[in-house]
């Protein structure tokens, strides 16, 4: 049972591997040829997992009353759980073990967490630049850093 569950697990990790490469190939002004078909599965999963962040803080918050900063990194944790095992999963499809992974991904999404989501919107604001634009800008950087950890350090080949 467990080793048809792996072979239905891998047909669709193979099928989306296979669609992201078609929609890279697709991209408009040449981009296909600079973006990697695992930035587009990566930015698939993190936006499903953004999704559920959002969906479990405002349970938590919102429906349980729970204090915004338990919320918060109840749902952070459970968002970047959700994006290692999809990302391990479907995007990168590692086979490693998953031990030293798991190591490398809380290293990862700890200095994530110090240097964009506290560090880059917390310093743009104390500037002066509006909190949610900070916000964003973390953001981006964030997304690029987390891609380029995930590709070349949490799941290298």
């Amino acid at each position: 049972m467990q080793s048809g569950s792996r072979a239905t697990q891998s047909r669709l990790a193979d099928r989306f591997h296979t669609w992201c490469e078609g929609l890279a190939s697709r991209l408009p002004l040449g981009l296909g040829s600079v973006v990697a078909p695992t930035f587009l599965g990566f930015c698939l999963i993190n936006g499903l997992s953004f999704g559920v962040d959002l969906a479990i803080l405002t349970g938590l918050h919102g429906a349980l009353g729970l204090p915004v900063p338990i919320a918060v990194a109840a749902a952070y944790a459970c968002a970047f759980a959700l994006s290692y095992v999809l990302n391990r999963t479907f995007n990168f499809q590692s086979h490693a073990p998953v031990g030293p992974q798991v190591a490398i991904y809380v290293v990862v999404v700890v200095v994530n967490y110090l240097a964009f989501i506290l560090g880059v919107s917390t310093g743009l604001a104390a500037i002066g630049v509006h909190y949610q634009l900070s916000r964003i800008v973390a953001g981006i950087c964030e997304a690029a850093y987390m891609y380029c950890a995930m590709r070349w350090a949490v799941f290298r080949r």
